[in-house]
């Protein structure tokens, strides 16, 4: 890789696509202060979902130090991007980076730990009460349940400032009220109540299905391990990642994402050095025997509706059983 030149840092890309990103920012606010009160103004907030969606795709490139190579400069661009969106930059790349350390680990993935839904046989067999209900209907329930993504991001990066859980809190602190205060103020000045309330609706809901739709195909419906199970680094990565095929369009759709199973392995290799290195990876893996996941972006949906729908299979059967 880096003989290839795939670890170099690429600043005129990550300059641009930060400008257009900030552009586009800019030119939705615009558009909604020109358009006033009205309905037409649920279109602005479904582009705002796309834009918040790409800000915080650059938020997560910063965390992995893909734009800069060391790790202040990095922060300030996660940081600034997470006030932009209104979540907290350090408490998601905690997580995230426990993420990356286990993938679809059963008992160290944050990831895994929804308790809205059931990833795994054991955690299905757990659900009680209202949870257990919706662990059996979770394929169907799944895409509604992503509308709550954003609020969730919101919320859980709020409930961590609050248990100074995060390293810079009054700095994230003052960027997320600033956040909250204009962005509410803005919506409510412009926009009678009934439609302000719509457009929060709207853009929040949205940007929470392109956020959730986003990071799903990565390792849901792929294998998972428990504290028993050992493997080296490459298998870890490998096995427990699915790639989504569909060229430049998908690359800017899922940010780069679709490239998971490259990016868990060289997780500082800047955005679109990944689709150079996924031949060589695939190569690699296939000489060794490593099976290597791959799929459209349809049918990686797909695969994931049908894991959590088989997961849900046992309970309604012992539903059926006891009714």
């Amino acid at each position: 890789m880096r003989s290839a030149g795939l670890l170099d840092r690429r600043y005129r890309y990550y300059a641009w696509k930060i400008t257009g990103n900030l552009v586009a920012l800019a030119g939705a606010w615009v558009a909604f202060a020109y358009i006033g009160d009205s309905w037409w103004q649920l279109f602005v907030a479904a582009f705002l979902a796309i834009v918040f969606a790409q800000l915080a795709f650059i938020g997560h490139d910063a965390g992995h130090k893909q734009i800069f190579r060391t790790r202040k400069p990095n922060n300030v661009i996660g940081t600034s991007h997470g006030g932009l969106v209104g979540m907290s930059y350090d408490w998601w790349i905690s997580g995230h980076n426990r993420h990356h350390a286990n993938p679809n680990h059963e008992e160290h993935d944050p990831d895994l730990d929804i308790s809205a839904l059931a990833f795994t046989r054991s955690q299905a067999g757990l659900k009680t009460g209202f949870l257990r209900w919706m662990a059996k209907h979770q394929a169907l329930l799944f895409f509604p349940l992503l509308t709550l993504e954003g609020w969730n991001l919101h919320v859980s990066g709020v409930r961590a400032l609050l248990r100074r859980e995060v390293k810079s809190a009054k700095l994230e602190t003052a960027l997320l009220v600033g956040h909250f205060v204009v962005y509410l103020a803005a919506v409510f000045l412009v926009l009678s109540p009934g439609i302000a309330v719509v457009f929060i609706l709207v853009h929040q809901g949205l940007w929470g299905v392109y956020m959730g739709s986003s990071f799903a195909p990565n390792h849901k419906g792929m294998p998972t391990m428990t504290g028993k199970d050992s493997v080296g680094f490459l298998r870890k990565q490998v096995l427990t990642s699915r790639n989504v095929r569909g060229g430049r369009v998908v690359d800017f759709v899922l940010g780069g994402l679709n490239y998971q199973i490259e990016h868990h392995l060289f997780p500082n290799m800047p955005r679109p050095n990944l689709r150079h290195a996924q031949p060589i990876v695939r190569q690699f893996c296939a000489e060794r025997g490593i099976p290597y996941q791959q799929s459209g972006l349809f049918r990686s949906y797909a695969d994931v509706l049908r894991h959590l729908h088989e997961l849900g299979a046992p309970l309604r059967a012992a539903g059926r059983t006891a009714a």
